[in-house]
């Protein structure tokens, strides 16, 4: 029975280039059944204790019950003013007030990618720090700057040094996971 690998961009922009970025990453795991997962579909209000007092968003946990089926995540984290997305904040929110450990030490390939130079790493970062604290297992992760300049969604990553190391990290993540495994 094949592993199961869910992607996502942390974004709910319906142009996404973070969830591009991940449906990438994910065809170079054709070995494993592979989701590409739309955070749209997750929707949760701007988390509040007012409101967490009442109930927790079904989508939350529906969230959560999808990081449990899976086996690895990929993730590219969006960025909005050198931090993650409103959304996507919302929904880490909810989801560590249900589960502390939502990301159930899944085995994840951290990713983020922006128009800018700097390729969404403040947000990337972030993740860095803050994922291991909840049950995040970060085994590699890549920043792919200057999005427009660098990605095409025929042809992938078109920068030869870029590429080249995109598939160093994936190629890391790989082995990472036979040594987990």
């Amino acid at each position: 029975m094949k592993k199961k690998i869910i992607g996502f961009g942390a974004s709910i922009s319906t142009t996404s280039i973070n969830k591009a970025f991940a449906a990438y990453a994910l065809t170079f795991f054709p070995e494993y059944e592979v989701e590409l997962v739309d955070l749209n579909d997750f929707a949760v209000p701007v988390f509040s204790v007012d409101l967490e007092k009442e109930h927790f968003p079904e989508t939350a946990k529906a969230f959560l019950a999808k990081i449990a089926e899976t086996d690895i995540i990929i993730c590219s984290m969006s960025e909005h003013n050198r931090n993650w997305t409103a959304a996507f904040k919302s929904l880490f929110d909810w989801c560590s007030r249900i589960n502390l450990e939502l990301l159930q030490q899944k085995p994840i390939l951290l990713m983020s990618t922006s128009p800018g130079g700097y390729g969404a790493q403040n947000s990337l970062n972030i993740a860095l720090k803050v994922f291991p604290q909840f049950g995040g297992n970060i085994l590699e992760s890549f920043a792919l700057p200057k999005f427009y300049d660098n990605f095409d969604s025929a042809q992938g990553i078109k920068d030869e040094a870029l590429l080249a190391e995109f598939k160093k990290q994936v190629s890391n993540f790989k082995n990472k996971l036979n040594e987990v495994n």
